[in-house]
């Protein structure tokens, strides 16, 4: 049982002892951290924040928490109730509101709940934003309402619905030729919130849905993380439909993975890749992804003339950089599209939308259209840290070793050689480093990922 407190958030397992897991009063020190942040960004007589979650189970009862939290604290409250990450951060904006909180634990199993804290502009918090809220949790120092001046909380069911309205209006969602397409799409939701948005935005498309777990009761069939081994049921499902392809998402609807009429992977790397590709092909400009993505991004953005840039790991990261080289497209190779001209956050339903716009512009299978991209492969391990491990000595002297190589260190060490590179970097959740490759071959980027495991444990030992 797990207790992580960030600067991202607070995630861990439900049940337990105080400070060693996600109990009730871990919930409202929290929220209450959050609240007093939220009103020493702005001095005026009124806050508000937009509160959302997802399906898990123990959803409701995290969320009147948080919700009763705050209005203790005088500031009111947008309910949400069942929603998404994308949408959360959409009626932030929308709401003209102070912040937004959104109850999800994204892919981590049903025991797992987490609060991610969103900042006026609807974003994640930086790490200096993080650590303010991290030091109020430590002090404890709070300050409430009296009773006069408690804060209201309003319900908004409508938000979902107006999130797809605003995803339709974009001028590169081709809506009337996806319709005439008259494409079949098979969605798993994993019984989460993505089957109370994917299914209705691809109903406005004229597309013909089959569900699959769309039912948003938090009882996950398969681990919810949208990875080939955990989808072999959609992947089944979209062969004897005979459909298009398949759509799976997280969750909280931030990651979106596909499969081809075959039933097989697109690959969650290639989800950003294929969309950057439309996009660029109708709006020139930079795209942005992190450093532990795939190579390939870089290849299609440079096939349009254009220029790609690197940002450390993490959404907030990506989202800094692409404000930064006022990037058109961009996001994470774990499925995540962030497309600015809606919002800043990695979003789904933006990508359905999009990713069927070019399927219908290509005029091809999804397995053509993916053959169509340079093939990567990637592995990802890691190595659990000791209490005696000196991780940046370690990565300083791996620096020093490849002094001459193409190198980043912006976020641990990434080092690009001319057909594969290697990502080393401390993870900021977990005891651990960790270790990506990306090659022209699994055998290659596996073989790569071993080598430099190997070249840590000799430093380690020497």
């Amino acid at each position: 049982m797990t207790l992580i407190k960030s600067i991202s958030g607070i995630r861990g397992t439900i049940g337990g002892r105080v400070g060693d897991n996600l109990t009730p009063l871990d919930v409202v020190k929290f929220s209450a951290a959050y609240g007093q942040w939220i009103k020493t960004q702005r001095n005026k007589d009124n806050y508000k924040v937009v509160v959302g979650r997802d399906a898990r189970i123990s959803g409701k009862m995290v969320q009147s928490l948080v919700m009763q939290t705050l209005s203790g604290m005088g500031i009111h409250v947008v309910d949400l109730e069942l929603s998404t990450t994308p949408t959360v951060e959409m009626a932030v904006t929308l709401e003209h509101a102070d912040g937004g909180i959104i109850l999800t634990a994204s892919h981590n199993p049903k025991q797992w709940n987490a609060l991610k804290l969103l900042n006026k502009h609807g974003e994640f918090l930086n790490a200096e934003e993080g650590e303010q809220i991290l030091k109020f949790v430590e002090e404890e120092n709070f300050e409430f309402s009296e009773v006069d001046d408690l804060g209201k909380i309003t319900y908004h069911n409508a938000y979902i619905d107006l999130h797809i309205e605003e995803v339709l209006k974009l001028d590169l969602v081709e809506v009337e030729r996806i319709k005439d397409a008259k494409f079949k799409v098979v969605v798993d939701a994993v019984n989460s919130t993505g089957g109370i948005s994917i299914p209705p935005l691809l109903d406005m498309l004229g597309v013909e849905v089959v569900k699959l777990y769309c039912e948003p009761n938090g009882n996950f069939p398969h681990n919810p993380e949208p990875l080939a081994k955990h989808l072999t049921e959609l992947s089944q499902k979209v062969k004897d439909e005979q459909a298009d392809f398949g759509i799976a998402v997280d969750p909280d609807v931030d990651r979106l993975a596909l499969v081809d009429e075959k039933g097989n992977m697109f690959g969650e790397e290639y989800t950003l890749v294929s969309i950057a590709d439309y996009v660029l092909s109708r709006k020139k400009g930079s795209t942005v992804s992190n450093l532990s993505s795939s190579r390939a991004l870089r290849d299609v953005t440079q096939k349009h003339g254009c220029t790609y840039h690197a940002s450390a790991v993490g959404e907030v990261n990506v989202v800094a950089k692409m404000k930064e080289v006022n990037a058109v497209i961009g996001g994470e190779g774990n499925g995540g599209v962030i497309y600015p001209e809606l919002h800043y956050g990695r979003d789904s339903l933006v990508g359905v939308a999009l990713f069927l716009s070019l399927l219908e512009e290509k005029q091809m299978k999804v397995s053509e259209l993916r053959q169509t991209y340079t093939s990567y492969f990637m592995a990802k391990e890691k190595i659990e840290l000791t209490p005696t491990l000196d991780v940046d000595s370690l990565l300083n002297q791996i620096q020093e070793k490849y002094k001459g190589e193409d190198m980043t260190t912006i976020d641990g060490v990434k080092i690009d050689f001319e057909h594969n590179w290697v990502h080393l970097r401390k993870s900021n959740t977990e005891p651990i480093v960790r270790i990506y490759t990306e090659a022209k071959s699994q055998e290659e980027a596996d073989a790569l990922a071993q080598r430099f495991i190997f070249e840590l444990k000799e430093l380690t030992n020497s």
